[in-house]
């Protein structure tokens, strides 16, 4: 029979092995997973290894504290990046084995000088990937309007970068005034990609109301701005429909997001001035244009002036002529005009006294009929109103008499109506119920209405109008 062994036994030999196996440290190529620092300052690494992107190796790894507080501003002062997951790391390392823990490594050191190397191939593989794909230069590619005056800014409310920006941009001394609406986003670390794609997206919605948008951060480490590296986030920038302005807050190198960006400047204030600049030169031309407006409309006058004061003149000897003229033939006329009036005046009036004498006549005539007729009628509209009135009141009366009537009959059967409710309610009442000898079963506080909503072993809670008990399903039917 063959040998039993407990598992520390086994764990044991197999621990045994591994240090025969491996006895020293050995250098190891790994992708940070997963990242964890605890309060005593150790930090606890899964160390993954992938084939495309399917895990082909997973192994824990930790970095005592002591060798982290070391290794961690060595790493990030040398890479330029922060030490975190999703990056390519070298390190030496020992293999441990616990019998009660299992396998994990120990770290012991680190080449950030392979992570630098990494780092740069994947940006120079998406940037390669962006040109091939035909997006590098789209944003670039948009117009920018003459005066952009509504901007989006994607930044973090509380950041410095953004109240220069704000204060830049406000207190111009040109007193230009701008629309801005800050679309708030984180703007480092983990989860500065995902939150900045969102910013985005939000102002995608407002496409036809802002005329740019505006990237901005303060100054920071240059492990701050990997997250401005990210192929995701260069792409949504790439075909946004806006104008985007970057001012990331650093001058040496470009990140991928600056170099698809429509204009790249060094700082939020930079971009302030970006915008208020342009406004600024489209006042100057518009300055410019004025003046040689004005200019050619003073030309214009005074051409138009001389050319009037030509016309004038020429028109006063017309008019003179024409009204000499003009004056001869009216004096003729008007002497023959005047002629025939006095002769036209003199028949007329002769026909208009017969016809006044003959309205006289018919004026009075008929003012004498209308007055007779006026009375008969005056005396039969009284006669006529009096009825009326009579036969009005009789049926208020009667209409009176029949309201008070049915009011009375309602109030009746209402107050009936009430009573019968009000019985209805008492007899209704939980408590009224539960006195009668009903019980209420409840579980998880809610009333059990039907056996589908119990399984075996429920606990369920009787209530009666004097308490309640607590009972436990052990058969259901």
């Amino acid at each position: 029979m063959e040998q039993k062994l407990t598992l520390f036994e086994l764990n044991k030999w197999i621990k045994n092995a591994l240090s025969e196996a491996i006895p020293g440290t050995v250098w190891v190529v790994a992708e940070i997973s997963e990242l964890k620092e605890n309060r005593s300052g150790h930090c606890y690494l899964e160390l993954v290894e992938k084939e495309e992107n399917d895990i082909i190796a997973r192994a824990r790894a930790t970095i005592w504290s002591y060798t982290y507080r070391m290794l961690k501003p060595y790493f990030e002062t040398t890479t330029g990046q922060l030490f975190t997951h999703g990056l390519k790391i070298l390190v030496q390392v020992s293999v441990e084995y616990h019998p009660a823990y299992g396998l994990s490594l120990n770290v012991k050191d680190i080449d950030p000088a392979y992570t630098v190397g990494d780092l740069a191939l994947q940006r120079k593989e998406i940037m390669e990937r962006l040109q091939r794909e035909g997006v590098f230069g789209m944003n670039k590619e948009l117009e920018l309007p003459l005066v952009p005056q509504k901007i989006a800014v994607i930044s973090s409310k509380t950041a410095a970068g953004y109240q220069d920006f704000m204060n830049q941009l406000e207190n111009n001394p040109a007193g230009f005034r701008f629309y801005t609406h800050i679309f708030e986003a984180t703007m480092q670390g983990t989860g500065a990609v995902p939150s900045i794609i969102n910013a985005l997206e939000r102002i995608f919605q407002y496409e036809d109301f802002f005329d740019a948008v505006a990237i901005i951060r303060g100054g920071g480490a240059s492990a701050d701005l990997s997250c401005f590296d990210n192929y995701e986030l260069a792409f949504n920038v790439t075909q946004f429909p806006l104008p985007v302005v970057t001012g990331i807050g650093h001058e040496k190198d470009d990140t991928i997001t600056d170099m698809v960006a429509h204009t790249r400047l060094k700082t939020p204030t930079a971009v302030a001035e970006f915008f208020i600049n342009g406004t600024e030169s489209f006042y100057d031309r518009l300055l410019a244009l004025e003046e040689e407006v004005v200019d050619a409309v003073r030309e214009n006058v005074q051409e138009k002036h001389h050319q009037l004061e030509n016309f004038a003149s020429d028109f006063h000897q017309l008019v003179s002529r024409f009204i000499n003229e003009k004056k001869i033939q009216l004096t003729a006329k008007g002497n023959r005009f005047q002629q025939q009036v006095s002769r036209f005046s003199f028949n007329k009036k002769y026909e208009l006294n017969t016809i006044q004498h003959d309205l006289q006549s018919a004026v009075t005539a008929w003012n004498n009929r209308k007055k007779i007729d006026l009375e008969r009628n005056r005396q039969l509209l009284k006669t006529l109103a009096g009825e009326v009135f009579f036969k009005q009141q009789t049926e208020n009366s009667r209409l009176i008499g029949r309201l008070k009537s049915a009011t009375r009959g309602l109030i009746s059967k209402e107050k009936e109506r009430l009573h019968l409710n009000e019985n209805a309610v008492r007899l209704l009442n939980p408590e009224n119920v539960l006195k009668r000898g009903y019980t209420l079963t409840m579980k998880n506080d809610r009333v059990v209405k039907s056996v589908k909503q119990l399984a075996v072993d429920d606990e369920v809670e009787t209530r009666f109008a004097d308490g309640k008990v607590k009972s436990k399903i052990t058969k259901k039917e």
